[in-house]
């Protein structure tokens, strides 16, 4: 299976993948088998059910992502001196990857978007459904009640799979109070995005806290502080690790925002005014609309200001210059360059063999430094 080594305890063991290009073809081979799975059971439940929930599931998990969240796992736990077997680490990232699923469908739900991995968001798909088989009712309502169970379905996988692999480690107790902090982060931030969008916020330290918890801590900082509690990493090394990711985690958001202001929908997968649209709080236009008022830069300011919407085409090239303009694209690529290198500092700092380190930076240049815009690798 797509180069894994089974170790003589069976066919559920295998081996340090030996690279974090190997943790992410791991990671997606345990999804795999664990989907099917759990839609052996979604069958079992009910027809319908399986093949208007699951199923749809199943196949979102499938469709692209770039698996970060295991291998980031993967790198905390090899930091930590991890190596052998490495099922526990590799279910724990399949585990988060279902995670991730979750937060996506939901996400969309709530910020209206209709693209997702280059096709239809599932709220979307739904309400196609609905249209298409001539049902009662509201295709909207439908579309958002199916996808919101559908995260559910895929919240529930998740936790499903992180308790087994838990239950089976001798350090269970760390594990699960890493994952309790991570879901309670991660709705959180969720919120708080919600709340500064309807508030009208511009704060920068509003923003960074936003994409912190809602992004920075479950992307990279908690899967590579779940990976270094499976192999037994004493709270030193656990706090640099986590200290890295926070930092690196926060990278992959600002460049995440980038991509959301100034990406190619085909590359993304995703709209690339939708952010700009609705005047979402982010990091990129909270230092942008600050840039302006330092420099007096009126119509920036006016245009980046709370409560404007970019309503046409033309507004959002307006927004779009201004946000360069200003010097606060340039900035958030700086900053993105500096968390990077601490990030990077801190692993080293953890006391990690240097060819770990070596993945970790390969990784993590991998992953913050553009190539989200591949076609095929959607977050």
């Amino acid at each position: 299976m797509l180069g894994l080594r089974q170790t003589a305890q069976g066919p559920q063991g295998y081996e340090d993948p030996l690279t974090a290009s190997g943790a992410r073809s791991a990671v997606e081979a345990v999804l795999a088998q664990v989907l099917d799975a759990r839609l052996r059971e979604a069958h079992r439940t009910d027809a319908v059910f399986a093949a208007g929930v699951a199923e749809p599931v199943a196949a979102f998990v499938r469709r692209g992502g770039k698996r970060l969240r295991g291998a980031f796992a993967w790198c905390g736990w090899r930091a930590a001196g991890g190596s052998g077997d490495a099922t526990d680490v590799l279910r724990t990232g399949a585990a988060l990857e279902l995670l991730q699923a979750c937060a996506l469908v939901h996400d969309d739900v709530m910020d209206g978007s209709a693209l997702r991995r280059g096709a239809p968001a599932l709220h979307m798909d739904f309400a196609r459904r609905h249209r298409a088989g001539r049902m009662h009712g509201s295709a909207e309502s439908f579309g958002v009640s199916g996808a919101v169970l559908a995260g559910d379905v895929a919240l529930a996988w998740a936790d499903d799979l992180f308790t087994e692999t838990a239950l089976r480690t001798p350090h269970g107790s760390r594990l699960t109070s890493e994952w309790r902090t991570m879901r309670t982060e991660m709705v959180a931030g969720q919120y708080l995005d919600l709340h500064a969008q309807a508030s009208g916020s511009s704060g920068v330290e509003e923003a960074l806290t936003v994409a912190i918890l809602k992004s920075a801590m479950y992307t990279v900082a908690r899967p590579m502080a779940l990976g270094a509690c499976l192999a037994g990493a004493g709270e030193g090394v656990l706090s640099a690790l986590c200290a890295a990711g926070r930092c690196v985690g926060l990278a992959f958001q600002l460049r995440d925002d980038l991509l959301g202001a100034f990406g190619d929908p085909v590359l993304t997968g995703k709209p690339a005014d939708e952010d700009l649209r609705s005047r979402k709080l982010t990091y990129l236009l909270a230092v942008s609309h600050r840039l302006a008022g330092a420099a007096g830069d009126r119509d920036a300011a006016a245009v980046l200001a709370p409560r404007t919407l970019a309503r046409t085409g033309r507004d959002v090239a307006r927004m779009r210059a201004a946000l360069a303009r200003t010097g606060g694209r340039a900035h958030v690529e700086a900053k993105i360059a500096e968390l990077v290198a601490t990030g990077v500092r801190q692993v080293d700092a953890a006391g990690a063999d240097p060819a770990v380190r070596r993945e970790f930076a390969a990784l993590v240049e991998w992953a913050v430094a553009g190539p989200s815009e591949r076609a095929g690798e959607f977050v």
